[in-house]
């Protein structure tokens, strides 16, 4: 279920299951997913698996979540949705995202853009959020 596939690295890591369980559901929420917690992967959309598939990098709030495409399964909504999660998740947990994406939808949510063209760098820009 839903909540399994979040609730494994904790499993893994031994969490104390009461904590662990208010992690999950915490993680749940955060991506939108409270009426699909018990539902199976092979009956959620590819935005609902995506979605489900960052709540799992987020649920133990590291330092660094590294992404591969993160918004490339979600529509324009959900796509917005996760990333001012994310902007949110960054300040609040103090926690680093580093993105790999064509998504040009997510830009305006960056602080900074690096440019790679054939496996180098052809630009890297900070953007200025004022006192954002």
């Amino acid at each position: 279920t839903v909540f399994e596939n979040i609730e494994l690295p904790l499993i893994l890591n031994k969490v104390e299951p009461k904590k662990g369980k208010t992690r999950v559901l915490q993680a749940i929420e955060w991506v939108g997913l409270g009426d699909k917690i018990n539902s199976k992967p092979a009956k959620l959309s590819g935005g609902e698996c995506q979605r489900t598939a960052i709540a799992r990098a987020l649920v133990h709030r590291p330092a660094l979540v590294m992404a591969d495409e993160p918004t490339a399964n979600l529509d324009a909504e959900n796509s917005h949705k996760i990333m001012k999660i994310l902007v949110e998740l960054n300040q609040e947990l103090d926690t680093s995202f580093v993105f790999a994406t064509h998504d040009e939808k997510i830009m305006g949510y960056l602080r900074r853009i690096i440019h790679m063209e054939d496996g180098k760098i052809v630009k890297d820009e900070w953007i200025d959020k004022g006192n954002a």
